[in-house]
C-alpha cells in the first residue's frame, strides 16, 4: 500500500529567490494590521473592560435600537449590543459594574435586563453571563500583555542560546509578525477579545516556534555538512527537506480546527478562528520570514579547517540537478 504524500519527495522550490518579494507583503500586511488595531481598536471583552455580559437568544433576529431603548429605561449606564453568529438571533448585552455593593447586585441588574427584554420579546432566552470588576480587568490586560511578551522574549533567548544570535532575532521578528496579524484579524472582524484569545495568541506562538526550530535546526545541520554551499542554498534546501513535515502538520491541525469552527458554537468561534489564522500566518512566517531573514541577517555557514570538501560539492550539485 503506498503511502500518501501531500509533498513528493525531493522537492527542490526555490523559496529565497522570493524572499524580496515576501519581506515587502510582510511589511505591507503588519503595518496594515497595526493600523487597524489603532483605527477601529479591538473589541475588548468583559475580561479586560470590566462590567456585566449577558447574552440573550431570540426566536427572530430582534431589532437593536428596540433592545438598546428598552435597557436604558432602566438606567444602569451605557449599553453596548453585539450580535453573536452569523443568524443574528443571539445578542450579546454589556453593562457597566454594578453600582451597589450588595452581594447579588449582579443578579438583581440580569434579572432587571430579563425582565426587561421579556417585555417586548417574550421567546427570548436566557444563554449565559459574566460579571468581572474594573480592578480585575486592569489586572488581566496586564497579565495578558505580560505573558505574550515573555513567551516571546524566552522563545527569542533560548533560539539565540541554542543556536547563533540570527536565529534568535528572525524568530522573534517572526513571531511578532505572527502576533500582529492575529490582532489586525481581531480588529478587521470586531470579533470579542477576552482571555480566550489571549491563550489562543499563546498557542500560536507555541505552535510558530515549533515549525521554526525544527526548520532552524536543519539549517544549522546542513551548514556543517555542506561547509562551501552558499547561505540560500542551504536555506532552500533545509526548507524543503522538512517541507513534508510543514504541510502534513498544518493540514493535520487545520482539519481539527474546522471541525471544531462548524461545530464548537459561537462560544469558541473567535478561539478557533485565531487559531486557523495562526496556523496560515505561522506556517508562512518559518517559511518565507524566519528562514530567509538568516541570510538578510549576515549568517554565514563557517568553512572547514581542512580541504576535504568534494563531499560538499558533490552533494551541492546533486541538490541543484533535482527536477
Amino acid at each position: 500500500m503506498r503511502l500518501l504524500k501531500l509533498v513528493p519527495d525531493n522537492t527542490n522550490f526555490p523559496f529565497v529567490s522570493l524572499r524580496k518579494w515576501a519581506f515587502g507583503l510582510t511589511i505591507l500586511l503588519t503595518l496594515a494590521a497595526v493600523a487597524l488595531v489603532f483605527a477601529r481598536g479591538l473589541n475588548l471583552g468583559v475580561d479586560f473592560v470590566g462590567g456585566l455580559m449577558i447574552e440573550e437568544k431570540f426566536v427572530t433576529p430582534p431589532s437593536t435600537d428596540k433592545l438598546r431603548s428598552a435597557i436604558d429605561q432602566l438606567h444602569f449606564g451605557e449599553v453596548r449590543l453585539q450580535t453573536v453568529g452569523t443568524d443574528g438571533k443571539t445578542i450579546s448585552i454589556k453593562l457597566p459594574p454594578p453600582q451597589s455593593s450588595e452581594k447579588d447586585a449582579t443578579n438583581k441588574v440580569v434579572q432587571a435586563v430579563q425582565v426587561a427584554i421579556n417585555k417586548i420579546y417574550p421567546d427570548a432566552t436566557f444563554s449565559k453571563q459574566d460579571a468581572v470588576s474594573g480592578k480585575v480587568s486592569g489586572e488581566l490586560i496586564w497579565k495578558g500583555i505580560l505573558a505574550v511578551v515573555l513567551a516571546v522574549l524566552g522563545i527569542g533567548l533560548f533560539a539565540i542560546f541554542r543556536f547563533e544570535w540570527q536565529f534568535g532575532v528572525s524568530t522573534v521578528v517572526a513571531i511578532m509578525h505572527d502576533v500582529l496579524m492575529t490582532l489586525g484579524f481581531f480588529a478587521l472582524t470586531q470579533f470579542e477579545f477576552d482571555l480566550n484569545i489571549v491563550a489562543a495568541v499563546l498557542t500560536i506562538i507555541g505552535y510558530s516556534i515549533n515549525d521554526k526550530i525544527v526548520i532552524d535546526d536543519r539549517i544549522r545541520e546542513n551548514m556543517r555538512r555542506y561547509r562551501k554551499m552558499e547561505m540560500p542554498e542551504i536555506v532552500d534546501l533545509s526548507v524543503n527537506e522538512t517541507l513534508p513535515r510543514t504541510v502534513m502538520t498544518s493540514l493535520t491541525i487545520l482539519l481539527a480546527l474546522f471541525a471544531l469552527l462548524i461545530f464548537g458554537g459561537h462560544v469558541l468561534r473567535g478561539f478557533t478562528a485565531a487559531m486557523i489564522l495562526g496556523i496560515f500566518v505561522g506556517t508562512y512566517s518559518s517559511i518565507y520570514v524566519s528562514s530567509s531573514l538568516l541570510i538578510s541577517l549576515g549568517l554565514r555557514a563557517e568553512p572547514k579547517a581542512d580541504a576535504t570538501t568534494t563531499g560538499d560539492k558533490t552533494e551541492r550539485v546533486a541538490f541543484k540537478d533535482i527536477p
